[in-house]
């Protein structure tokens, strides 16, 4: 069976590291992240086979759902998650670049996997609601239609359940914004 990540964001610190608790008790789950973050939530990141990924977030789910933001599980996530996360993905030139921003951590994540799945691009980075008050964006660099492709796909998932916020794609960025990008 393919590895699986899944995550639940918290609207409290104090539900977060009990639900990180639950998450690792409920299944044979590792926690790969878990951390506050703006404006004082808690986001959990776990690893695992997708039986005990979705067993462990689902726990958590029915359990605190009045203090869960938001979740999901992804199968198979792209390999570019997370180097994106981690902020240590470098691409080497940057064609066109693409943004999209979200109103919590979730949809971005699910975002950016759809995204690299659906075009060639590369992830540049994932900001996870750090000094955002809980607003996420990622970016991304590829051909200008590859990145409006994997964009406009994107911005639908994240619609769905009423996330998005904005998106911008720009082709051949200035060499002036290129030490702001990564």
């Amino acid at each position: 069976m393919a590895k699986a990540i899944g995550m639940v964001e918290c609207s409290t610190v104090s539900t977060g590291f009990t639900a990180a608790d639950e998450m690792v008790k409920a299944a044979d789950v590792e926690i790969i992240q878990a951390e506050v973050t703006c404006p004082g939530k808690y986001v959990v990141i776990v690893t695992g086979e997708i039986s005990a990924v979705r067993a462990s977030v689902d726990r958590v789910a029915t359990r605190f759902g009045d203090k869960i933001i938001d979740t999901f599980v992804l199968g198979n996530p792209h390999e570019a998650i997370f180097p994106a996360i981690y902020g240590t993905a470098t691409p080497e030139k940057i064609e066109a670049l693409g943004i999209l921003e979200t109103y919590d951590v979730a949809a971005i994540i699910v975002a950016a996997d759809i995204a690299a799945k659906t075009a060639i691009v590369d992830l540049i980075e994932l900001r996870l609601a750090k000094g955002m008050c809980g607003k996420s964006y990622m970016t991304i660099t590829g051909s200008v239609s590859a990145v409006q492709a994997a964009i406009d796909t994107a911005k639908v998932s994240a619609g769905d359940k009423g996330m998005f916020l904005d998106s911008s794609v720009i082709a051949r960025p200035s060499a002036k914004l290129m030490k702001y990008i990564y």
